[in-house]
């Protein structure tokens, strides 16, 4: 399922240029639609599921202007947008519904979840104030967002874990949010002071 997700995006993206379409082919979209209807057949098999998504990229790359096909691709684009936000893959959503955007400006579901993705993707002042010691990871992914790949840091001791997490702030610093055996006992705003509501007991 996550490879025909990742095909999907890839289509996504070549299909930004697309040339005119000189008429509305029939047949090749009911080939499409037989595609779609064995995806959707109960225990449909991932390849089954490969097939319509290729078909269907294809289709809007040769037909850019077939609404019908436009806006199921289109509703395929913003689902894998949301998953890889809920990934905490802010920047690749950002991608997606940027992609979408092109096409249909005015997409209020691409809009909105353009506006949470970037929204995550730095965070201010106001939110790494509103952190409290004692939060578990889901409270503060919750409330920042979790951190873009490669911003973890994991160290295990005799003892204990701890689990270091960083993240852009919206002035262009790097905030630090630290968490021993899951638990939030630290955050920094900057090298030097850490946030007054983890400093209480």
């Amino acid at each position: 399922m996550r490879r025909f997700l990742i095909l999907i995006v890839l289509a996504a993206v070549s299909c930004s240029g697309g040339s005119r379409d000189a008429a509305d082919n029939q047949s090749e979209w009911l080939h499409v639609l037989r595609h779609k209807q064995a995806a959707s057949a109960p225990n449909a098999p991932p390849q089954a599921k490969q097939v319509y998504a290729d078909t269907l990229g294809a289709f809007v790359l040769r037909h850019p202007t077939h609404s019908r096909a436009r806006e199921v691709y289109q509703h395929i684009q913003i689902d894998f947008a949301r998953e890889l936000a809920s990934l905490g893959r802010y920047q690749d959503a950002v991608r997606i519904y940027r992609a979408v955007l092109v096409h249909d400006p005015g997409n209020v579901a691409a809009l909105r979840g353009l506006s949470n993705a970037v929204d995550h993707l730095a965070v201010s002042h106001e939110k790494l104030m509103a952190l409290e010691k004692g939060m578990s990871q889901r409270d503060v992914a919750n409330l920042l967002g979790k951190p873009i790949p490669g911003w973890q840091v994991r160290n295990e001791r005799p003892d204990t874990t701890i689990e270091s997490w960083y993240y852009r702030r919206t002035d262009g610093g790097v905030a630090g949010v630290y968490f021993r055996d899951g638990v939030l006992f630290a955050a920094e705003e900057n090298s030097q002071a850490k946030l007054a509501p983890l400093m209480k007991q």
